[in-house]
């Protein structure tokens, strides 16, 4: 991998950029199993007492099974329609990515971070997170990195050891 420093591109995340991150930290892992048992288990009692139960039984079983399934993603979609529209996320960012750290810059705002401290990297999908701490991340969408793919992967592997990065 030939390198060149630093690696630039332009961060602008879109609501279904935001909505597939606020997805997976709904869903993903041990997050994911209650809502995933409760609707399995609504969707079997819909289907095995559709003929003896009564009306609002139905319909109980319905919201329910709708409930982790339809209604809680369309939330989350709107959150992150909403957030798509702060002008903080509307007007993006630019990260420089070096040897040494990623420099972060949004307006007349810098922040530089070293590679050590980033707690974690992570793939999901067609987009890369930068977890900071529990709280802070940067989402990294394929289509932001374009062609600088490869290179910015190839540097987080090296950057970020096995236990710190997942699927990446």
């Amino acid at each position: 991998m030939e390198e060149k420093f630093p690696i630039v591109i332009e961060i602008k995340l879109t609501a279904k950029d935001l909505w597939k991150f606020s997805l997976y930290h709904a869903y993903w892992g041990s997050r994911g199993i209650f809502p995933a048992v409760f609707s399995l288990a609504a969707i079997y009692l819909l289907i095995t007492a559709w003929s003896t139960s009564t009306a609002a039984y139905r319909i109980m079983f319905l919201v329910s099974a709708l409930i982790f399934t339809v209604w809680q993603p369309f939330l989350l979609y709107l959150k992150s329609a909403k957030q798509a529209k702060n002008p903080r996320i509307q007007n993006g960012m630019t990260l420089s990515f070096d040897d040494e750290r990623i420099l972060v810059s949004q307006g007349e705002e810098n922040l530089s971070l070293e590679w050590e401290n980033i707690r974690q990297g992570e793939r999901i999908g067609d987009m890369i997170i930068l977890y900071m701490d529990r709280i802070r991340a940067y989402l990294l969408p394929d289509s932001c990195m374009a062609e600088k793919k490869e290179e910015i992967t190839g540097l987080i592997k090296e950057k970020l050891p096995p236990k710190r990065r997942k699927r990446i």
